[in-house]
Formats: structure tokens, sequence, C-alpha cells
């Protein structure tokens, strides 16, 4: 899975990851849904729309932005 995009929250990052052409949000190395782009993973992590993530922390309370604009994008070196 390519990494795109990261947002560190108390608990640790979520990242939003790229396979086969379907996107990702990731947290613990464990996928928590996929996605046709990478927005709407961005929208369903940050809403709490998501898999259930091992801590049982509901994402919505992590302040993570609905807006990949405001996730860090991984640059590949």
């Amino acid at each position: 899975m390519k990494l795109l995009y990261v947002f560190h929250t108390r608990i640790g990052p979520f990242y939003i990851g790229e396979e086969n052409g379907r996107f990702h949000p990731i947290y613990d190395d464990e996928s928590l849904g996929s996605y046709a782009n990478a927005g709407q993973a961005a929208e369903d992590v940050a809403g709490g729309h998501t898999f259930s993530i091992s801590s049982g922390t509901d994402t919505a309370t992590l302040g993570i932005p609905d807006d990949l604009g405001e996730w860090e994008k991984i640059s590949l070196v």
C-alpha cells in the first residue's frame, strides 16, 4: 500500500493510503475501510464513520480534519 497522507493525533498517526485504485484510512497498520477517493476516506475517518479502531476510540473525537488540505502529504524521496 502506498501511503499518501498522514495526520497526527493524541493516540498516534492516521494515514490515507492507496492500493489498486482504492483509498484506505489506516490506523495501527489496519485499513479502516475502502473508498473511491482520498477525500471520502478523510471525511469518514474525521466523522467516525469507519471500521472501529483497536483502542475503541471514536475517531470523531480526535480532531481529524475532513479536508485533505489539512493533512500532511507524504512525499516520497
